[in-house]
């Protein structure tokens, strides 16, 4: 199991985690190694531009929401670089980032589960 899969277990258990994602697929949004913080979201609620920690095709990304198909309860996640990654269901979508180095992220209210 990577560290990527770890933390998504740690979320979708209910837990808000601080960690720092390696890669240079999300900056300037993050950039590797910043510090962010993940809690759990209600992935109904998630709009495109959100940061979301999300496993797509076996994959666990901390990318962004591109796209959101409400009536099929799924998201498209793509990086900040134009690649998309792919849909993926509300059930594989576990966290919202939350804050990167101690910075909020906006329009979280209302999406974190508590």
């Amino acid at each position: 199991m990577g560290v990527m899969d770890a933390v998504a277990s740690r979320v979708a258990g209910g837990a808000t985690v601080e960690f720092r994602p390696s890669g240079g697929s999300m900056v300037p949004l993050i950039r590797s190694r910043q510090l962010v913080t993940v809690a759990p979201v209600d992935p109904a609620k998630v709009e495109v531009g959100d940061i979301v920690l999300a496993r797509v095709a076996g994959t666990v990304y901390l990318h962004l929401v591109s796209a959101v198909d409400p009536g099929a309860g799924r998201v498209r996640i793509s990086n900040n670089r134009g690649r998309v990654n792919g849909w993926t269901n509300h059930a594989r979508v576990y966290g919202i980032c939350t804050s990167v180095d101690g910075a909020r992220r906006p329009r979280l209210d209302g999406k974190v589960r508590r």
